[in-house]
């Protein structure tokens, strides 16, 4: 198998058939497309996800954080706490140990989370080190969302833009070559947008505004997630690539590299499911979020679909991402190529 996230068959056969028993406290369960579980605790539902970091080189622990809270916002919950999973190669130094966790103190401090524990080894077989990480939070069971909550008939609508950590992490990886094709100034500004991998605030300000169902953009990029929120809530979708915000240094950065932004690792991007006129976009905007319509859900008989430029193109589970293909096949810059942003 290629790097990155089980296909959506081989998930479905080889992993989702062998769950246990179904517990009648639970609210959400395992399935294809939903970040998160849910757990009722009285009133009240307890959300719970777990994510690894696997892609990112730099401020591993921050993003651990930060993207394992993203999940449990997108389900309408404030994220309380998290637990933290450190894998170390044999023969790393303490010192690597404190810098993780100074950085995902970083994060939990500016989400307003604790760290509830977890568990730090050196293990053998590891080029480098790995953090998983299990987060909580808290929602009243009535506001529960999930990605399943979308209906025929609601809107699409994006935060932000495409493809953002996965244009920060190529910044970083790449900056040699980049600067040398597009100038300093472009890189530069790519890597800043690691700042922005947060989706907490606008997941809930658009969970207040009634979104009906929302999706963490991540591996597979806004491609993949909207398949993904499609496929769980059992509807049709048309997404219009070009209503899909794509930064400058986005799509300078993937053209220089052959890659689709669309398909691009896009933490910090939220998918948000919305009957029309709910206000989600205004909403968004009064947070300083900047948010798109960039599509709509349909019957689950009509199909999923990406239009672009008049024509209608099947939309496929997604089959991995643009950020692993350029790490497994060292996808360079073609001669001459320039794309200066």
């Amino acid at each position: 198998m290629r790097a990155g996230k089980l296909p959506l068959e081989a998930l479905q056969a080889r992993v989702l058939r062998y769950l246990g028993r179904p517990r009648p406290e639970v609210l959400v369960h395992a399935a294809p497309g939903q970040d998160a579980a849910a757990v009722a605790v009285g009133d009240w539902a307890l959300v719970v996800s777990s994510d690894p970091i696997t892609g990112a080189a730099r401020d591993l622990g921050w993003f651990a954080v930060h993207v394992a809270c993203n999940d449990v916002a997108a389900a309408g919950a404030e994220p309380l706490g998290v637990l933290l999973t450190l894998l170390l190669p044999e023969g790393s130094s303490l010192s690597q140990v404190e810098e993780i966790m100074t950085q995902a103190d970083r994060a939990a401090r500016e989400l307003g989370v604790e760290v509830l524990g977890g568990h730090t080894e050196f293990t053998l077989g590891l080029d480098r080190p790995l953090v998983s990480t299990t987060a909580l939070g808290l929602v009243p069971r009535g506001r529960l969302l999930g990605s399943g909550g979308a209906r025929p008939g609601h809107e699409l609508i994006l935060t932000k833009a495409a493809g953002l950590e996965g244009t920060a992490i190529l910044a970083a990886e790449r900056g040699e070559e980049l600067v040398r094709a597009l100038g300093p100034e472009p890189v530069e500004r790519a890597l800043a947008f690691a700042r922005e991998i947060s989706v907490v605030r606008e997941a809930l300000a658009a969970a207040r505004s009634g979104a009906s169902a929302m999706h963490d953009a991540t591996e597979g990029g806004v491609l993949g997630a909207a398949f993904e929120l499609a496929e769980a809530s059992g509807v049709g979708l048309e997404l219009r690539r070009e209503l899909v915000p794509v930064r400058s240094e986005t799509e300078a950065i993937c053209r220089c590299l052959g890659l689709d932004p669309l398909r691009l690792i896009a933490s910090g991007s939220l998918l948000v499911a919305a009957p029309p006129g709910s206000g989600v976009v205004e909403a968004l905007s009064r947070e300083g979020v900047a948010a798109a319509v960039v599509g709509r859900l349909t019957e689950s008989g009509a199909g999923r679909w990406l239009v672009e430029g008049g024509e209608r193109r099947p939309l496929l589970a997604p089959e991995g991402d643009e950020l692993w293909r350029a790490k497994e096949e060292e996808v360079g810059l073609p001669p001459g190529a320039s794309g200066r942003a």
